[in-house]
């Protein structure tokens, strides 16, 4: 057979590009926009692109200029970004806690909604390195007598529609005024219970700090709870002196 007649071989950089790729790419652009090398509105600009693009010749110009893995600039032509990151995990829908502990870390996709429930007990869902299914996602929290820790990287903006109880909400300032940012909205509600959320960086600990604060807001829910407590039931004995009162007059 000729060679000339040989098909030619396709061009990788024209291969069309999977999910798992534009999500390796936007996960490095959000670490360029924590390490300072994007601006917000770079950031904004080149995550648009990134969900838009359809093949690695699309892919690759929009992190040519960015720090692969150990700081090594990424080849331009270079079709996959940031290979050594696993596709992301799929998140559980539903995240609970009963009378006992869960957390979420590490890489994992972040459902459209995601439910949390936290019944006397505490539950921590570090966000840092997590995969947003799409831009605007919803975490609706339920926490009764129990506590929910959340951990933020830099660049994403936080909505909270969260309603109190006898419990509370602590949120961090906005770090970017850029509309087209990443947007995790809360809502739900806190019956004796508390939803606290902060902003790190990825190199940042968290475990020890994010345990010490859930243990210290739940004792802080169980005796606000023991106080109703003792409160409803003086008020109940009072009226029901109140009653008897009466009622032998």
């Amino acid at each position: 057979m000729d060679l000339s007649e040989r098909p030619a071989e396709p061009d990788p950089a024209r291969m069309r590009a999977s999910d798992a790729d534009r999500d390796r790419v936007a996960d490095q652009l959000r670490e360029a926009l924590a390490e300072g090398r994007l601006t917000a509105d770079e950031h904004a600009e080149r995550l648009d692109a990134a969900y838009q693009a359809k093949t690695y010749a699309e892919l690759a110009p929009i992190v040519h200029d960015l720090p692969a893995t150990g700081g090594t600039p990424a080849p331009a032509t270079a079709p996959p970004v940031r290979d050594d990151l696993p596709p992301p995990e799929s998140g559980a829908p539903n995240i609970v806690a009963v009378f006992s502990g869960a957390e979420r870390r590490g890489r994992w996709l972040i459902e459209p909604e995601t439910n949390v429930v936290a019944v006397c007990g505490g539950v921590e869902l570090d966000l840092r390195q997590a995969v947003l299914s799409r831009r605007e996602v919803t975490i609706n929290i339920v926490a009764v007598m129990g506590g929910v820790n959340m951990i933020l990287p830099p660049g994403v903006r936080v909505t909270n529609s969260i309603s109190a109880i006898f419990g509370g909400t602590s949120l961090p300032s906005d770090d970017t005024l850029d509309p087209e940012a990443p947007v995790i909205r809360l809502t739900g509600f806190a019956l004796f219970g508390g939803v606290s959320v902060e902003r790190r960086g990825a190199d940042e600990s968290s475990r020890a700090r994010g345990h010490g604060r859930l243990h210290e807001e739940q004792r802080r829910i169980h005796r606000e709870f023991r106080d109703k407590q003792r409160e409803v039931q003086r008020e109940f004995r009072d009226q029901q002196r109140e009653l008897r009162r009466r009622h032998r007059g």
